[in-house]
């Protein structure tokens, strides 16, 4: 079955830079993936799926885990987000390593086509969504899993009011589905207005890409800015000589 949303196969590092130039994709946010036939689901529905937990429990579960990590993870944090704002709860949930229904997302290219072929075995994919297509959070007011259940079948996007790092470094944003259980692109109103996926040939695209990243200082050093991304950057360098 033909893909709802509009494919393009890139050969090369030019043509992905020529797509993302000045193009109409310029206000779009992007997120990388690093093997081209991946949907967009989120690290939860994945998780409920692979353990087989019963889909009509993911809600109940999800609640949860939430309100667990509400009131342990107070003990860790200087700044404690509102209680209701469920949005600034579940980034942190995801910045630290729990399976959320987030998305990331980000504004720049650069940082998408670096996600997308750091760690890639085979060909990889930028996908594009146009964010006028989709529901803005601030719409919803103070943010909760409950407001955004009742806004029906829709993919919203933003960020907490408060920012990690993370977000910050990687010029990011989120993107939220109201259900779970499908991939962003089947629950889009409309797929070929909104969302576009960029294949990248592997063998043809990331040596020059990395090299060309690595030079604009987009490295995981760079992109988490602790001590964790700093270890992490040492991969690439065991692959570019400088010399």
């Amino acid at each position: 079955m033909p893909a709802s949303y509009e494919v393009r196969q890139l050969e090369s590092w030019d043509a992905y830079l020529s797509v993302i130039t000045d193009s109409p994709y310029a206000n779009w946010a992007f997120r990388g993936q690093g093997d081209a036939a991946w949907p967009l689901s989120s690290t939860l529905t994945r998780y409920f799926k692979a353990f087989g937990i019963p889909p009509n429990d993911w809600e109940h579960c999800e609640q949860r885990a939430l309100r667990i990590f509400k009131r342990k993870a107070t003990h860790f944090l200087t700044h404690i987000p509102a209680r209701d704002d469920d949005l600034e709860w579940l980034a942190l949930m995801q910045h630290h390593g729990a399976p959320t229904r987030l998305l990331d997302f980000t504004w720049s290219p650069y940082v998408a086509v670096f996600f997308a072929l750091e760690r890639a075995e085979r060909d990889a994919a930028v996908w594009a969504l146009n964010p006028k297509e989709l529901l803005p959070l601030a719409e919803l007011s103070s943010y909760t899993l409950d407001k955004l259940s009742k806004s029906g079948r829709d993919v919203a996007y933003g960020r907490p009011y408060i920012m990690n790092r993370r977000l910050i470094a990687q010029s990011g944003t989120l993107v939220v589905p109201s259900v779970l259980g499908e991939p962003i692109e089947s629950i889009l109103h409309d797929p070929r207005k909104s969302l576009v996926k960029f294949v990248l040939r592997r063998e043809l695209v990331r040596e020059i890409a990395m090299r060309e990243l690595y030079r604009m200082n987009i490295t995981q050093a760079t992109l988490f800015p602790d001590l964790d991304g700093l270890a992490r950057s040492m991969a690439y360098e065991l692959e570019f000589r400088w010399w």
